[in-house]
This record gives structure tokens, sequence and C-alpha cells, in this order.
């Protein structure tokens, strides 16, 4: 096993599946020489090797794929990483927008417009500060000018500001037809905001690309309601993904102390929080004694005890025929991939790959159909290659 100078030493055992690394801070370095800590590992279903990218991340968040070969990180502090044929160039775009980086806020997820190629969007989500210390869940897009963000539109805020700084959600995904859908949280300290269409928190959001409502959305002739709803009752959305075979919107989201979600969101629905959860209140007191009620959807699976749902991908790749249709799920408490076995929108079986990793930001399938996945704690970026 190799040691990178400044980074810390990494290491898989395929016998026994077990992985560690430590979690100290890193120092965020441009790596001179490549970085060779690939390691087989047997999953159930598969054989893979593990191909570490990059080691010195500190709170990554999202990435995406631009049709020049050019990948994108996010930092939550701010940056945007940028990568070229899975090599950090040692640069980052410039001239972002001032985000918010209290608690859990920052610069969160980014990707591509799907028509990339034709008008050079890229969408953005962040915490933007607002008056007396509040902010808001706000997605924006640009166009890169060599490394600069130029071109800046602000599209749309989750209204009102509020003073909490925990539970932004802010995953971005787009449908067939164009549309952007982001997820925002209840804020945290505010439960019953998820059940409140007078705002924009604990909600799934659908958008036209340039911020304006579709006229078709469920609330949009409501009085009083935020147009731009397409599920409520989501307490903390950090996964979400469209699968665009057959037009399913899926999302994850964190419970309290359990009660992490997995769900499949339809036009309209309300998905419960706080009302029903699975989990109980970090007071370890019931958050609610009910776990059904008629009008609210219930997940496709949930998690007790936690582990943290975070970004997520399906596995649509010839590349790992085995895993074809199945969610893979990064967990943040519980350090590993979880994938949930789909049978059509079904969840079965489950598996826990690479446990210890690190802290699973996100979890995505590049254009050319490799997973990549991110971490927190141990600061990677790892490629899975499958043997067989």
């Amino acid at each position: 096993m190799k040691n990178i100078k400044n980074h810390l030493p990494i290491a898989l055992l395929v016998a026994g599946v077990s992985f560690w690394a430590s979690c100290s801070p890193k120092t965020e370095e441009v790596v001179e020489e490549p970085i060779d800590e690939t390691y087989a590992v047997q999953t159930e279903a598969m054989l893979i090797n593990v191909d570490t990218l990059y080691t010195g991340f500190e709170n990554p968040w999202g990435m995406t794929w631009l049709s020049d070969g050019k990948m994108l990180v996010t930092e939550k502090k701010g940056e945007i990483l940028i990568f070229q044929d899975d090599k950090f160039t040692g640069e980052k775009v410039q001239g972002l927008p001032e985000v918010w980086t209290k608690g859990q806020s920052g610069l969160l997820d980014i990707t591509a417009h799907p028509k990339f190629d034709e008008n050079g969007w890229i969408y953005i989500s962040y915490g933007k500060q607002m008056q007396d210390s509040t902010s808001a869940t706000t997605i924006m897009r640009f166009k890169l000018e060599g490394n600069n963000a130029v071109s800046q539109e602000e599209l749309i805020q989750s209204l009102p500001a509020w003073k909490s700084n925990g539970h932004y959600g802010s995953r971005i995904v787009f449908d067939n037809e164009g549309y952007l859908y982001y997820s925002s949280g209840e804020r945290q300290n505010t439960p019953t905001n998820a059940q409140d269409l007078t705002n924009g928190h604990g909600k799934v959001h659908r958008i036209n690309d340039d911020g304006t409502i579709p006229a078709d959305n469920p609330f949009v002739d409501m009085e009083g309601a935020v147009a731009s709803i397409w599920t409520y009752g989501n307490r903390n959305p950090q996964g979400l993904y469209f699968d665009k075979e057959n037009n399913r919107l899926y999302e994850t989201e964190h419970g309290p102390q359990g009660g992490d979600e997995l769900n499949l969101l339809e036009k309209g629905k309300n998905y419960g929080w706080p009302v029903i959860t699975w989990g109980i209140g970090y007071d370890d007191k019931p958050v609610s004694d009910i776990q059904e009620k008629e009008g609210m959807e219930q997940p496709l699976t949930y998690y007790v005890p936690s582990i943290a749902t975070a970004g997520m991908t399906m596995v649509t790749s010839d590349k790992y025929p085995a895993w074809q249709g199945d969610i893979l799920i990064g967990a943040l408490r519980k350090m590993h991939i979880n994938r949930v076995d789909m049978n059509g929108a079904v969840a079965g079986n489950q598996e826990v790959m690479l446990q210890d990793i690190g802290r699973v930001r996100q979890v995505s399938q590049s254009p050319d159909g490799y997973i990549y996945a991110i971490t927190e704690g141990t600061g990677l970026m790892v490629k899975l290659i499958p043997i067989r």
C-alpha cells in the first residue's frame, strides 16, 4: 500500500471485506503524482476494484460531469473543484456567489443542464444569507467562461428565510421534459414547516429551467400555497434521483433518531413528517405516536437506527449487470454505501458495501457508466470498477 505525502493511508482487505481510514483533517493540495490506491472488494454479487482518485476533500457535497470530460465537485465552504480525466487539475471555479457557511449551510449540490452542450448552464444550490442572520436554500445557474462563473442568474429561494442553520436539503435533478426538481429541508427547529403549504420548507419543488413555475404544478392554483411545491411532508431530503427510463422520482431523507426514508415521490403527495414517522426525537421522546395515516405516503423502505441517508443514484450502466436497476445510497452516520435491490419501484434486500469508507455524501453514475462516491472525514473520491 502506498502512502501519499500529506495524505493518510487507506486499506481494504478482501478477506472479510473490511475497510478503514483515518478521519483526521486533510490539508488541500494538488497531487503531483498519480494516486495508486486500488483494492479488490468482494460484494454480494460482484467483485470490484475501489480506485481512490483523490484524498483531499473537506466537506464535498455534489458532483457533475460536463460534455468536455470535466468533472465538477462542490465543497461546502464555497468552492467548486475541477477534475479532468479523474484527476484534480489544481483549478477551481472563480467568481462564485458568497455562501452562508454556518451549521449545515454552504455550497451544496451541482448539476449540468441536460442540454449543456447547447446552452452551457450549470445549476447549484446553496445557503444564502438574508437579513438578521437568516438564510434560505437558493438555486442559481451560471455558465463557464474559462474557469469563471459568468451569466449568473438566481432562480428561486425557499422562503421565508429562517434562522436555523440546519436541514437545507437542496439536491437538484432534471426530468425527461427538462423540469428541475430541488429539495428543501424543514429547517430543523420547526418540523411543522413540512406540512405548511404556505412556506417552502420541508418540500420538494418543481420549476422550469429558468426558475419560472410550471402551470401544472399541484398547488399552483391554491390560494396562499407556494406554487413551486411538488411534494410536502419531507423532513431533510439529501438524496434525489430521477429515473429517466421509468419516469420516477426517488428521494432519500433523514429521520431524527431512526426513520430515515427512501421514497418514491408523486405529484402533490404528503410524505408525513412530522405527523407520522418511524423515528424518535433526539431527546429520546416520540415525535409522533403513529406511523401511518390516511392521506400520507409510506416510504419504500426506512432505517432504524438511522444510517443518515445522503446522496443517491440508480445503477443503469451495463458495467454492473448484477446491480442494474438497484439504488445506491450514501450513508453519513454509518459510513458506507447502501445498495437497495429494486424490483421495479419495490425495495427488496439491501447490502452494506464499503463499511467505514467515510461519511458518504454522494454516489453518482458518470456519463460513461462508472460509479463514483465522495466522502467526508476521509476526504475521498473513489471509483468502483467492476472486475466480475
